[in-house]
């Protein structure tokens, strides 16, 4: 296999695609049949939340005219014997077969796709390379793209691994897909394959001709239509796709996510409000959602969405699964005055502890608020700091040292603390996930989250406080998976190689390794049997805390 490095070729763009879609009418894409395809996650958890970018780019390939369909292979969890014999409490993916079966009956349903277009995670890639293997069986002359977060990952890496692929599509897609189904249905009705100049044509690698597009940012996120959840009311069999996400909660105990509530929901919903992150987490890739470029829904478009999926859909809890809801202050504070014609609908999201230490947890609270998850990590100074999570976290604006608090027997940032007891006092639930064997993590490190953890329950009841912690994982893109001593791990345990620039090959080991991946919810192995533990502690003590955390037990971690 070839050996090609994980990056984007050299090239420059004239133009920003918002400015070739801007021209494009409702008449450009008539006549064009495109599929999305979801890809399945962990079998663990029941799905809770209906796939935001395939709906989203679903309503707007349709704004020019095209016909779209989605098969969201991730919804379904069989209950069935095999899925009992195996363990899988929440019930298994589809075979690749009954998954083959579905694609055929949808393809005999909807039309042969012009387009087939992919979507998951980095921890999708075996399902991906199932899923072109099997669309180039079913349909030949199909044009298949990969995007989302493996697409924006691996990027021309990619095709060393789905030989049947024709176009990665990487970064946000709201302007690039128009714009390359517009080259594609052009090419068709030309019998070419003229290319917009916003591609790369890497040549022919693997007997195919491949394209690179790349995404960026739309200008003004309110112009953007709301996902077309309309094409995920009923599957080709019946199913009812949409009723089995809203009946799952977004968060809580039910949800397996590693969130914990002290409330119930019957119906919910998601919906992103904001994209990218100013932050530059050390273990957080953000590429397919715009990096460190921060963009925001406004209240008022927040509001008719809201409005709408509570007149169709009957919710009675709105989760907002941005990364970083609340980074600017403006928008918070308007939301109390701009929210009430939701009448009181409870609603919840993701925002830092020390943007909860401020008066945002009152303005958000007043706007129905009563759910936060917090990315906590750690709450050692020394992780932190190592994670590139520090800054405000452990120095609030303006202080020139750490600013920390001393509560039984440990040091906590004090904004942590702060952001805690700011949500406890406004009636907001906060739920803080973790992270355990992070680069430099010695046990007192893990011990301080911990202590924090069992803090934590003496606010609230102990069942509505999240005990679990995910395993540090390095993944492609980011700058963890760069560091000096990640990387020598990484080509001890799996044999991953690196280019000078630091980004790795895309051979075989990283492939590997990729499969391997999953939502860190436990410890890999390499290929030579051992544990990736990229912390500070002794494999053996590391294996332990690991499981007390396994068993709910975290308390024993103290006294190791």
């Amino acid at each position: 296999m070839t050996e090609v490095p994980v990056q984007i070729p050299t090239r420059t763009r004239v133009l920003h695609p918002a400015e070739l879609v801007q021209e494009m009418t409702y008449r450009d894409l008539k006549g064009l049949t495109v599929v999305l395809i979801n890809m399945p996650l962990r079998e663990s958890a029941t799905p809770n939340t209906p796939p935001q970018g395939p709906g989203l780019l679903a309503a707007r390939l349709r704004q020019f005219g095209a016909k779209v369909s989605i098969v969201d292979l991730n919804a379904y969890r069989i209950k069935d014997e095999t899925a009992r014999l195996a363990g899988k409490l929440q019930g298994r993916h589809l075979t690749s077969k009954e998954a083959e079966g579905l694609l055929t009956r949808h393809f005999h349903q909807h039309g042969e796709p012009d387009i087939i277009a992919l979507s998951g995670m980095i921890t999708t890639l075996r399902w991906q390379e199932w899923a072109t293997a099997t669309c180039r069986q079913l349909v030949p002359d199909a044009f298949i793209i990969s995007g989302g977060g493996l697409a924006t990952e691996i990027k021309d890496g990619l095709f060393e691994w789905l030989p049947e692929l024709d176009c990665v599509a990487h970064s946000e897609g709201d302007d690039i897909l128009p714009i390359l189904a517009k080259d594609v249905l052009e090419a068709k009705r030309h019998q070419r394959r003229g290319m917009s100049h916003l591609h790369e044509c890497l040549g022919e690698i693997g007997g195919r001709t491949r394209f690179l597009y790349a995404g960026d940012r739309p200008r003004g996120l309110d112009r953007l239509p709301f996902a077309a959840w309309d094409l995920l009311h009923q599957d080709v069999d019946g199913n009812p796709i949409m009723e089995w996400y809203i009946k799952v909660p977004v968060w809580g105990l039910a949800a397996n996510n590693s969130s914990a509530t002290p409330f119930q929901m019957t119906r919910s919903l998601t919906r992103v409000s904001s994209r990218g992150c100013p932050y530059a987490c050390a273990f957080c890739y953000r590429g397919a959602q715009g990096e460190r470029l921060y963009g925001m829904h406004s209240p008022g478009n927040i509001v008719q969405e809201a409005l709408w999926l509570m007149e169709t859909y009957r919710i009675d809890f709105l989760g907002f699964n941005d990364d970083n809801f609340a980074v600017d202050p403006r928008r918070i504070k308007a939301l109390p005055d701009a929210f009430e014609p939701l009448g009181g609908l409870r609603w919840g999201t993701h925002t830092r502890l020390d943007e909860a230490a401020d008066e945002r947890a009152d303005w958000m609270a007043e706007a129905g608020c009563i759910y936060i998850g917090f990315g906590a990590e750690s709450a050692s100074p020394n992780v932190l700091e190592r994670m590139n999570k520090g800054g405000f976290i452990l120095r609030p604006r303006g202080a020139q040292k750490n600013d920390l608090t001393r509560l039984n027997g440990f040091d906590f940032p004090t904004t942590m603390v702060q952001g805690i007891q700011n949500c406890q006092r406004v009636g907001i639930h906060a739920n803080c996930t973790w992270i355990m064997g992070y680069p430099g993590e010695t046990l007192r490190d893990l011990q301080t989250s911990v202590a924090f953890i069992l803090w934590q329950e003496e606010l609230v009841a102990k069942e509505a406080v999240n005990r679990k912690m995910f395993v540090a994982t390095a993944y492609p893109g980011t700058a963890m998976f760069k560091d000096v001593a990640c990387k020598q791990l990484l080509s001890y345990n799996f044999g991953i190689s690196f280019h000078v620039d630091g980004e790795p090959v895309a051979n075989e080991a990283l492939r590997a390794y990729i499969l391997e991946l999953d939502d860190a919810t436990k410890v890999m192995h390499g290929s030579n049997g051992a544990p990736l533990n990229f912390g500070e502690m002794p494999d053996d003590v590391f294996l332990q805390a690991r499981e007390y955390v396994n068993t709910g037990q975290i308390e024993r971690i103290l006294d190791m």
